[in-house]
């Protein structure tokens, strides 16, 4: 949250209550872009609901990752962005 505030992002991050769409951890706007982020735990990787809403999001021209810290995520979004 802090490294997304002080990249000047707009982001979101959803209750999922059971109702609606599912979706993934962080709901961002960055630089005119639409990015969704799934965060893990060490060594976890995404189920495969997650799986195909990051699918879903890359689909419909957003960019969708996932990562188990704060250097891995960092790292993907440099490489979408």
């Amino acid at each position: 949250k802090k490294w997304l505030t002080t990249s000047g992002a707009y982001f979101f991050m959803p209750v999922q209550g059971g109702y609606g769409a599912a979706s993934l951890d962080f709901l961002v706007c960055l630089n005119g872009r639409f990015i969704a982020i799934e965060t893990k735990a060490p060594g976890k990787k995404p189920k495969p609901r997650q799986e195909i809403i990051m699918e879903k999001i890359i689909a419909s021209g957003g960019v969708a990752i996932w990562g188990d810290s704060l250097v891995d995520i960092e790292s993907k979004l440099a490489s979408e962005l």
